[in-house]
């Protein structure tokens, strides 16, 4: 079970919110949401309602200002499931399950550097739950994946440079 509070202002001021599952549209609870606290749990905010647009990944912590990494506002979030099984994702050079194809069972700081692979354009998660980062090294934007089949990551308007697993630490 998860549990995080927001905030209307920075610094945990102004009217809150304490959600303890996803929240598709946080506008009903408050005017905007400039800070929060994940008391357990890991969680997926996003900067538009219905899980759309700039996501943010968070554990167990205090997060006073969203501005300083680079969001303005937070509009949806989502509770990311406990998991302790094996990990596996299969990545692939372009759409559709095309191209070079490379299984990973572990984290990957750079997928141009072990695979000598330029791009990927699309997935099938296994096993497990998965944040892929448009720069190596796990920098710039991410995304969060779940168990299924990614056919086009053309949409995004970035690729996918490194992968880490979201492992049961949060």
């Amino acid at each position: 079970m998860g549990k995080i509070t927001f905030y209307e202002e920075r610094n945990f001021q102004g009217r809150s919110y304490e959600c303890m599952n996803d929240c598709n549209d946080m506008s009903s609870y408050l005017a905007h949401c400039r800070s929060c606290r994940v008391e357990s749990g890991c969680w997926m905010i996003y900067e538009t309602s219905s899980f759309m647009g700039t996501q943010y990944f968070l554990r167990r912590g205090e997060y006073p200002e969203f501005m300083r990494m680079g969001m303005s506002d937070i509009r949806s979030c989502r509770l990311i499931p406990m998991y302790r099984g094996n990990y596996r994702v299969r990545i692939y050079e372009r759409d559709n399950f095309g191209g070079q194809m490379h299984e990973m069972m572990d984290d990957c700081d750079s997928i141009m550097d072990r695979y000598r692979m330029s791009e990927c354009n699309s997935c099938h998660v296994m096993d497990g739950h998965w944040l892929m980062y448009e720069q190596p090294h796990y920098r710039g934007r991410m995304s969060y994946f779940s168990p299924g089949e990614y056919r086009s990551f053309s949409n995004m308007g970035y690729r996918f440079m490194s992968i880490r697993r979201i492992t049961d630490v949060c």
